[in-house]
């Protein structure tokens, strides 16, 4: 949980200094947010564990605090800057596996090992329901870490983080850039050399916007491109189905503000999975790229914007197991002991795998 309770200007500018990233998600479950907690964020109901330690049981009605969530700390991080002039929150993200497995990649839902591959080796055991062992129904294969870098060294890979120009995803590897700024060219998306443009007239992802130069009215742009995940040819990628920008703002009585806003691509396209064979269908998209401006922008408002991708909807790991165990539910009795879980209806079926680009943040002329 982030704590902000009787922090100083010091402890701030430390905490800003040593804790650029956060770990949005992971084996053990996402905190991007959690709808009903501060939000009501329908896409925020993704991969929640429903006890808070090992050994409790399981229950997906506890009373989870608003910051065990990144989204409720950046916006805590901008109250924080008005009140001491610092912004101890000002995270990028990304994203790990945690499964002790030593596979850090070993992320696909349909070949998902389990915790511990070889405690876990069969299905019984990796789909048991409750939370006794950090594995279990409720864990997920967990996420990866994407950093824009000049060339793959240690040194460029560390500027990366640092800079906080790092996107996470929920295991599966599209390719997303965020990009912010006043001068963005409206149809940067048909512009072949989109990156090197969008560097030259804007900020990437974990970077701060500067109030506008020439006029203090001038509503920043942001830009969004995504590319499906290719996958392999025996198990493709699925398509993009769209794309989301979430805005964080404090306004002049201190409270803060979130909105989140579909800029591309289409929440309702249809698709759907057949959970008897896990074969998706529908449409799709297999890349996605908009320039958008927001409206409402206030220019003496403190804000951060970060773009959330959304696949279409493909079969949980979960779902996986049970497919390929031949599972079939008479009511809520499985036809296989040890198999509860494949006709609980509290098990998510299907999932919409993701990707989280860091924020770009904007400081106000009065900051």
């Amino acid at each position: 949980m982030f704590e902000t309770s009787g922090a100083t200007a010091q402890g701030n500018t430390l905490r800003a200094q040593w804790e650029p990233l956060v770990e949005i998600t992971q084996h053990k479950g996402e905190s991007e947010c959690r709808s009903g907690f501060g939000t009501n964020d329908e896409n925020c109901d993704f991969e929640k564990i429903p006890w808070a330690a090992i050994g409790d049981s399981r229950n997906p009605n506890q009373p989870f605090q608003p910051l065990s969530f990144v989204r409720t700390a950046l916006l805590q991080g901008l109250v924080e800057e008005d009140r001491t002039g610092v912004n101890p929150y000002r995270f990028g993200f990304v994203g790990g596996t945690d499964t002790h497995s030593a596979a850090p990649g070993a992320v696909e839902e349909y070949n998902y090992p389990g915790h511990v591959g070889f405690a876990e080796s069969t299905p019984e055991f990796r789909l048991t329901t409750f939370g006794q062992i950090p594995g279990g129904v409720d864990a997920n294969p967990g996420g990866l870490t994407v950093l824009w870098a000049e060339e793959n060294t240690r040194e460029s890979l560390w500027h990366a983080m640092k800079r906080r120009e790092a996107y996470a995803t929920s295991g599966t590897r599209p390719v997303v850039r965020f990009f912010g700024g006043y001068y963005l060219p409206d149809r940067l998306c048909d512009i072949h050399d989109y990156a090197a443009i969008a560097y030259l007239t804007g900020v990437p992802m974990g970077s701060t916007l500067p109030p506008p130069i020439i006029s203090k009215l001038t509503p920043p742009k942001f830009s969004v491109l995504a590319l499906q995940d290719p996958g392999t040819a025996e198990n493709p990628g699925t398509p993009l189905q769209q794309v989301q920008i979430i805005k964080g703002w404090t306004d002049a009585t201190g409270a803060t503000h979130e909105q989140v806003y579909n800029v591309t691509g289409d929440p309702a396209n249809g698709a759907t999975v057949d959970l008897s064979t896990c074969t998706p269908h529908g449409a799709d998209f297999s890349s996605l790229c908009t320039v958008w401006q927001g409206p409402d922008f206030e220019p003496d408002q403190r804000a951060f914007y970060y773009a959330r991708v959304l696949e279409n909807p493909s079969c949980r790991w979960s779902t996986w197991e049970c497919v390929r165990s031949g599972i079939t539910c008479n009511g809520t009795v499985p036809s296989k002991p040890g198999f509860e879980a494949c006709c609980n209806p509290d098990v998510p079926k299907t999932i919409q795998e993701r990707a989280w680009t860091s924020p770009i943040w904007y400081e106000p002329h009065s900051s």
